[in-house]
């Protein structure tokens, strides 16, 4: 407990006067010096069902830097926001009696899953369903907005971002996942053309604008940095490997050397949290690991994923009771990560995830 609270002592040391004038950003212990990037998972998910207009609308009115759209795509091309391309959980699609029949399982990274799947949907079909909360056990206030919103296309997402920006001035980044990219090839259906036209057609297809392409998968990106400019980053777990690559570990990946290998073709790391600073045997923020090190000396930002309010997802030292839908201290777990060097991050509740980085309190 003591170790954790030393950490975010050190994080608010390091953020404190930060007010984004360059003498004072370039003390950030980040790969550039500049302030690390609040990147809304999924949208703010945490306050809306997640992959929605609404959920991207409200992390951009709170003041997110880039927002995160899954794409899979449907049928007839279309690419689509879903956490997966099995829609039974976040859409009211087992309640359509016209759809009954597509339900069937399928072989998904070498796993079977059972459900209905995009890619037997037009997208005129799929915008006839609404969408509903993923974690209802966790997030109830979340099921008053079940029913209410459509699945949203990535254009309509892109439509959102610079329409934000013409009203504002202020323009928002873009984070898009490929999700499963070798399967959709295998069924003729590739994300790299339609992602990278949208991305052309919106402003962000430079090196320097606010965008970058994430995925698990390795060939997928190896074949984008052959494509694009746009920025690349590796997202890794902590257990397991890249589904395309039969034999190859996430473990092996961020060593050292894997780390190098990763900087051939992408520009940043999206680890899982636990790889940058692990928990002890209650819970408790442990010391960090030397995986930002490494990757900056590689040239790699690092993007860790995914920091949630709800006390089932803290770590011990920042829960609040012991309900498990409860929030807790969340803007404390951000600014440990931050002391330890990270670029940005992945929240469910950019809110306060911006707190954090910001030095002020949200309860």
């Amino acid at each position: 407990m003591i170790l954790s609270r030393l950490f975010v002592a050190i994080g608010i040391l390091s953020l404190a006067g930060c007010t984004g004038e360059s003498e004072q950003v370039n003390e950030m212990p980040t790969l550039t010096g500049a302030a690390p990037i609040i990147i809304a998972h999924r949208g703010a998910s945490g306050e809306r069902p997640e992959h929605t207009l609404a959920a991207y609308a409200l992390a951009i009115e709170q003041g997110a830097d880039f927002i995160e759209p899954d794409l899979v795509l449907t049928k007839d091309g279309v690419l689509v926001a879903r956490h997966e391309n099995e829609i039974s959980g976040t859409t009211n699609v087992a309640d359509k009696p016209e759809f009954a029949d597509r339900k069937t399982t399928k072989l998904i990274d070498d796993q079977e899953v059972t459900g209905w799947f995009t890619e037997d949907f037009a997208l005129a079909e799929l915008k006839t369903l609404r969408t509903k909360e993923r974690l209802p056990d966790l997030r109830e206030a979340n099921m008053e907005y079940d029913g209410q919103f459509e699945i949203p296309t990535f254009e309509e997402i892109l439509e959102l971002i610079t329409g934000h920006e013409a009203k504002t001035g202020k323009r928002i980044g873009v984070y898009p996942e490929t999700k499963h990219p070798s399967y959709f090839e295998s069924i003729s259906l590739p994300h790299d053309a339609p992602l990278l036209a949208l991305l052309e057609k919106y402003g962000f297809d430079g090196a320097d604008d606010p965008v970058f392409i994430q995925s698990f998968e390795v060939g997928n990106l190896k074949t984008l940095n052959e494509k694009t400019e746009v920025r690349l980053v590796q997202l890794v777990a902590g257990e397991s490997g890249p589904p395309d690559l039969e034999g190859q570990t996430y473990a092996a990946m961020i060593t050292p050397d894997g780390l190098q290998d990763i900087a051939r073709y992408a520009d940043g790391l999206g680890p899982a949290k636990d790889l940058i600073i692990g928990r002890n045997a209650i819970g408790q923020l442990t010391a960090p690991t030397a995986l930002i090190k490494d990757a900056h000396a590689a040239g790699l930002q690092v993007h860790p994923w995914t920091f949630r309010r709800e006390n089932y997802f803290l770590p011990t030292d920042f829960k609040s009771g012991v309900d498990p839908r409860d929030s807790g201290d969340m803007e404390s777990e951000v600014k440990a990560f931050i002391a330890a060097g990270v670029d940005g991050l992945f929240s469910d509740n950019p809110a306060q995830a911006l707190a954090g980085r910001d030095g002020e309190a949200i309860r």
